[in-house]
């Protein structure tokens, strides 16, 4: 994953994720509010992890040129968080999302971290929009998402989900 581009903002480096990643995203995605938010993986072992960034998070950088960031936090390279660029299936468009480990909730990272992503996706990926879906309850992100600029247009439904989602949507503002 080398030859991807990485981000930094102020506090944080965005780089894009890969098995070095494993340990982090084990702790990650069995945090409650992942599993509450964003659904279980079913992610339970070390090499489980491993396979999961193998398959659902790096190839999108080999098919796209973006997907999921890490967030490590410049002041002790601690490994905090995810943000990304993801395809879905049933969206159109490219979607932002965004996870982090309930230490670092709160305290600002998620919103710098999803304002740098937005940045790549216009201007370096050149994306005519981006787009971001969140379960109703979920009203932090919601709040980020408003943030970022995105605008609710409706309540979708994903293949093999269940669950109504809102979808919120943001055009590329340097594409007229």
């Amino acid at each position: 994953m080398k030859n991807f581009l990485t981000f930094e903002t102020e506090r944080l480096i965005l780089k894009p994720t890969d098995e070095s990643d494993a340990a982090f995203y084990l702790e990650l995605l069995n945090t409650p509010k992942w599993k509450q938010n964003i659904g279980d993986r079913k992610v339970n072992t070390l090499e489980e992890a491993a396979e999961y960034i193998r398959t659902r998070r790096a190839t999108s950088f080999l098919q796209l040129g973006f997907g999921n960031y890490t967030v490590i936090r410049k002041s002790d390279q601690q490994k905090i968080g995810s943000c990304g660029l993801y395809s879905r299936d049933g969206i159109e468009g490219i979607d932002i999302g965004f996870a982090f480990l309930p230490a670092y909730e709160r305290k600002g990272y998620a919103l710098e971290s999803a304002l740098r992503i937005k940045q790549a996706a216009f201007e370096t990926f050149n994306l005519p929009m981006i787009c971001a879906i969140t379960i109703k309850k979920n009203l932090p992100s919601q709040r980020l998402l408003e943030k970022l600029g995105l605008q609710f247009i409706k309540t979708i439904r994903i293949p093999n989900d269940e669950e109504d989602l809102l979808y919120y949507e943001l055009k590329n503002p340097t594409l007229g």
